[in-house]
């Protein structure tokens, strides 16, 4: 299309995504290495046919098409009857073969969709294919008083990989992120892969472009990599529509290429231009046979899988009668979820919505401190002690600020609630005298807020009552201090 300098405001934004999603299987794609390779010295798991050596055979990990027929009907895709691997043709030094093992005209399923929702609005987002491949080796660059070199390490070669193209049907940063942290939440939710983005195995590709608004006719596809995080997905994006548009109003000619998104720059730089389909020269794999999923089996594969975030979103809500914000973060993972419906069984006569409260409050936040997900979490603070906490604060035994810290201490030793309550005296104060006794003192240190107070000021009551659980070193019972000492006041 030809490139034409209007006003910046004619145009929208067109985003498509390709997700790479490792999946967890014990084996590699078409060998017998082990997938567990994190903290394996480099080159330690790997064979010939990882590093696709003359006369060695690859065979089909059946596991890993499982997973990708799972995936594939988690996302309303159509399972193709009929699908074989491609040889996809490229030189670059992280794989080893010279070409890799994927799928071109016959993926494993095709034609799906996700919905999601930005500002309220659910927007369903198509879902192209969902394709089995293997990943490829890692390149480690060095720099050693200034001489560079670039390592490899073949741990990684062949790692069973699905691939995941959207429709380009976003139209903005915004919504790109909802649809990554959906189709994350998915894939952990079936357990098909870690979906960790820190170590790689939840990757995202970008394809963005731009047209005049009400046109179907796109200016050059721009590819962006190196993108690392669902925030940086986001950024990436953002810098890149707003390139695009400022380089047409210069009446500059937009390329097909591909970009890398340099996070400390804030920026994308040109890395190379894009390859088409043809370039790759794809032919059948002669070393693998085509695979002809039975309906049987895809039924089976169907019958396994687990209820989907959206789903349980829905059923926590009519279920344990949740509001909307609420279910939607005890869904984000499964695990949460789980741990969260775990409460519920411990303590039937609690609220929902308190245990809620508990764990998407005080509990993520020790989450987000220590960097640990729920399952570390539960190995030193299990649902059933979780749940004894809450119920020692509606019991009025500790008030919900000693529980945080009591929470804090479960966290770090392990220990029983009541074991710490006890240890450490935080037992919450309900006798009457021994408040009186306090809110007394407190009246008479601070003669300005009893003045404060007899004039209206609604502020220093609550000053006083703050004094009071500083004295009690947050022991007492917030209520019968607030009206304690607005009795005692009151007979002034």
């Amino acid at each position: 299309m030809e490139n034409k300098g209007t006003n910046t405001m004619d145009y929208e934004t067109v985003i498509g995504l390709e997700v790479h999603a490792q999946q967890c299987t014990q084996s590699k794609m078409y060998c017998g290495c082990a997938t567990e390779y994190t903290n394996a010295p480099p080159n330690t798991h790997a064979c010939p046919v990882c590093l696709g050596l003359p006369g060695a055979l690859p065979n089909i990990n059946k596991r890993a098409i499982e997973y990708s027929i799972m995936t594939a009907l988690a996302l309303n895709c159509s399972i193709s009857d009929y699908t074989k691997f491609d040889r996809k043709n490229y030189h670059y030094p992280d794989l080893m073969k010279g070409y890799q093992i994927s799928q071109y005209d016959n993926p494993v399923g095709s034609n799906g969709w996700l919905s999601i929702e930005v500002n309220g609005e659910i927007k369903r987002i198509g879902i192209n294919r969902v394709h089995q491949e293997e990943d490829v080796a890692k390149m480690m660059h060095r720099n050693d008083d200034g001489t560079t070199y670039s390592l490899v390490d073949i741990n990684r070669s062949s790692m069973p990989l699905m691939e995941i193209v959207s429709e380009p049907d976003m139209r903005s940063a915004e919504e790109a992120r909802a649809y990554l942290q959906k189709l994350h939440s998915i894939l952990r939710y079936l357990g098909v892969s870690t979906a960790n983005m820190e170590d790689g195995s939840f990757r995202c590709d970008a394809n963005i472009s731009i047209r005049p608004r009400g046109s179907n006719e796109l200016f050059a596809k721009v590819e962006v990599k190196n993108m690392n995080s669902f925030r940086a997905v986001f950024r990436a994006l953002e810098y890149e529509a707003v390139r695009q548009r400022e380089a047409l109003a210069k009446g500059e000619k937009l390329t097909q290429e591909t970009r890398g998104w340099v996070e400390a720059e804030g920026k994308t730089l040109s890395q190379r231009s894009k390859e088409f389909a043809h370039d790759y020269r794809y032919f059948p794999d002669p070393d693998l046979p085509p695979l002809m999923p039975s309906k049987e089996w895809v039924d089976e594969i169907r019958s396994k899988l687990p209820e989907l975030p959206e789903a349980r979103m829905q059923r926590l809500m009519t279920q344990y009668n949740l509001q909307a914000y609420d279910a939607n973060l005890l869904t984000e993972s499964r695990d949460i979820a789980d741990y969260y419906e775990e409460m519920i069984k411990a303590a039937p006569q609690l609220s929902p919505k308190d245990l809620a409260n508990w764990l998407t409050g005080a509990a993520t936040s020790i989450l987000n401190t220590s960097g640990c997900d729920i399952i570390e979490f539960a190995k030193h603070v299990s649902p059933a002690s979780f749940v004894q906490l809450i119920s020692l604060v509606e019991q009025a035994i500790i008030n919900s600020g000693t529980a945080k810290s009591v929470l804090d201490e479960m966290f770090a030793t392990g220990k029983a609630p009541q074991t710490i309550i006890d240890e450490k005296g935080l037992a919450q104060i309900s006798d009457t005298s021994a408040l009186e006794s306090i809110a007394r003192q407190v009246i008479q240190e601070n003669p300005q807020a009893v003045a404060d107070y007899k004039t209206g000021k609604a502020q220093a009551l609550k000053f006083m009552v703050g004094q009071l659980m500083r004295l009690s070193k947050g022991r007492a019972n917030p209520n019968m201090a607030t009206e304690i000492i607005t009795r005692q006041l009151g007979e002034k």
